[in-house]
Formats: C-alpha cells, structure tokens, sequence
C-alpha cells in the first residue's frame, strides 16, 4: 500500500503526544498528529525587538489559555449557543525537541460563560488547521473499525499463527466491516436504528429458513412462509423487525 499511497502522517491519541512518539514518527519520515494536555505549558517563540539583533533567548511569553492573541485566530464560530474558536500557531514546548504546529479549539457557552479548550499540534509546520482537525477525527473511525472487527467479525477470535493466515484472518475481519457498513444502510431504510446485531440476526434467520426449506417436501403456503420468515429473521434482534421484511 505504500508504494501506491505516499504516507506521510501517523495520527496517534494523547497518550502518545509527547517528544519520544514525535522523534519515532520523524526517524521513519512521518509526521505526528497528535493531543497535548489541556494544561500543557506553550511558549510563544521569542521575537527581539530589534530585528537586526540575534538572541540566543528561545522561549517568549507563555501562552494564556484564557487570553489568546487575537493574531492566531482562524476561525470563529457559533451554534446552539455554542462559540467555537479555532487558533493556530507555531508554539514551543520544553520537552519537544522542536517547535510545533499547534491548533486550539476553544468552546465558550455563550450564556454561562463556561469554557472548555483542546489542543492539537503535528509535526508538520505547514500543514492548515483544517487538515490537522480532519486528520484527528478519523482516528476515532480507525478506531471503530477495529472495535467491530473484534465485536462482530472475528478479530480477537481467530488461532492463524503463520503471517499469511494472519494476514487473510485479519482482512476478512475488516472486510466485513466494510461490507456490512454496506448492507447496514440499505437495511436501515426498512428497518430504522438497526444495528450490527440486528443485521447479523437478520441473515442468520434467512439461512436458517433456507436450509429449513430445503427438508420440506413441497414449499409451504407464502402467507405461512412470510411468518416464518419473520419469526426466524427476528430472533436475536435487538430492535423489532420491519413490517415489510419478506422472504424476497
């Protein structure tokens, strides 16, 4: 997959966004995408007033989470009462061998005042504020595939132990993500807040009518079949089965 897709980002949670995770990603040419604590202690990169004078002095003012310069604002926002602020800048951090790009957002009730922040940063000082929030949102989709891989398709379950096997075991187990993500919203126009379970149940009732018919002599009577159709398909279900599911 790599020599058709360039990589270039390794998105990890908070646990990670700390200079070890950052020196791992740059000594394989990746750039982090990462979570810094809400409390972490930003440095403003220190500007001589003089232009024209070098200072070894690295560290400016500390960035104050209730009083961001204006200057690093890029998007502001309000909805449900709800303003959203979105700063970026390039910040510096103690512990971090390097500066880093740094993305704010900063959630305010407009009628109570209250006020909530998250911080992102990456590696890559060019990369928009846009793409580093859009980035780190699709962690959580990576990490709900891999929790229906385990939940529903076998992930934690199978006993391949060579690489190949391992390797066809583990993509048939995302494959099956996918595929019933599929077969889910079209499930979903007949049988609204379905779920993974429900779909399972569904098609496992199916088979069983399948194989059921094949012991009978002659097919039953279709109003007969249509119930147990029904009656078989809702076993197991978590929500009530659809008036117009048919054996169809």
């Amino acid at each position: 997959m790599a020599n058709l897709i360039p990589i270039t980002y390794l998105v990890l949670d908070g646990h990670f966004g700390n200079n070890n995770s950052l020196q791992m990603a740059r000594q394989v040419n990746l750039h982090i995408i990462s979570k810094l604590r809400h409390d972490t202690a930003l440095y403003i990169p220190y500007q001589h007033p003089d232009p024209n004078h070098r200072s070894r002095r690295k560290y400016g003012d500390k960035l104050d989470w209730r009083n961001i310069p204006g200057v690093y604002l890029r998007q502001s926002s309000i909805e449900e009462d709800i303003k959203t602020d979105i700063y970026q800048s390039t910040l510096l951090h103690k512990e971090f061998a390097q500066p880093l790009n740094v993305v704010i957002l900063v959630k305010t009730n407009i009628k109570t005042n209250a006020r909530s922040h998250v911080i992102l940063f990456s590696s890559d000082l060019d990369l928009s504020y846009e793409k580093i929030i859009d980035y780190y949102k699709l962690r959580f989709q990576i990490e709900f595939n891999f929790r229906d891989a385990k939940q529903f398709w076998g992930l934690e379950d199978f006993m391949n132990r060579s690489q190949i096997t391992v390797t066809n075991a583990a993509n048939l187990s995302f494959f099956m993500v996918n595929l019933s993500h599929y077969l889910l919203a079209q499930f979903r126009q007949d049988n609204p807040g379905s779920g993974i379970v429900d779909l399972k149940a569904y098609y496992r009732g199916f088979r069983y009518v399948r194989e059921i018919l094949k012991m009978l002599p002659e097919p039953p009577d279709p109003i007969l079949l249509s119930q147990i159709f029904a009656k078989l398909t809702s076993l197991g279900r978590i929500h009530n089965t659809s008036t117009t599911v048919s054996p169809s």
